[in-house]
């Protein structure tokens, strides 16, 4: 008598659903647990982004895939010009590898503390809001990736206003609902 070795269809189905669920419990636990504007504010300071922006600001960053490990470095040098209603921020990347690129943002405020934005790349309009020492900024954006090509991504990016002009930003970056990873940079004013 033969021993039946192969798993019956019903089971590998099964089988597969089930890492299919396994994985989207996963995906789903790994947006939880992150910054809200509703969080506790652990200052009094009011981060006003047309504020912070405008003149000459540094920042030095990096890219962090979702295991941890750090891909890319950078250092980003902006300048901010504010007329009352638009921010323009023109940022010029160089990263460690010696590439270099720039964005040139435009930041309208359409309201006391809410902003919408474009720049090359960026598909639809980004838009942000402050609270309190907090910025949050959502946008899709077709990313420039080594080797000339492009990736379409999605930031949900934070800002946290610190001391003497400096300021904290965390970016989840994310392809599909899927996390890639993180950017952290910092900034101060010049």
């Amino acid at each position: 008598m033969a021993i039946a070795t192969e798993t019956p269809r019903r089971f590998r189905i099964g089988r597969w659903a089930a890492l299919g669920a396994g994985a989207a419990a996963v995906a789903a636990l790994a947006s939880c647990g992150r910054p809200s504007l509703t969080d506790e504010k652990l200052s009094d300071k009011t981060f006003n982004l047309e504020e912070y922006f405008e003149g000459k600001t540094v920042a030095y960053g990096q890219f962090a895939d979702r295991f941890g490990t750090v891909r890319r470095r950078f250092k980003v040098d902006i300048t901010g010009e504010w007329d009352g209603r638009v921010l323009t921020l023109a940022e010029d990347f160089r990263y460690a590898d010696g590439s270099t690129e720039q964005r040139i943002w435009s930041l309208t405020k359409t309201g006391e503390n809410t902003w919408e934005g474009s720049a090359d790349g960026v598909q639809g309009i980004a838009k942000g809001e402050e609270s309190g020492d907090t910025f949050n900024w959502g946008y899709t954006i077709d990313l420039p990736v080594p080797g000339g090509d492009t990736m379409r991504v999605t930031f949900d990016d934070w800002m946290w206003l610190l001391e003497d002009g400096r300021l904290l930003n965390k970016a989840y970056m994310s392809r599909y609902g899927v996390t890639l990873g993180e950017v952290t940079i910092f900034f101060e004013k010049l």
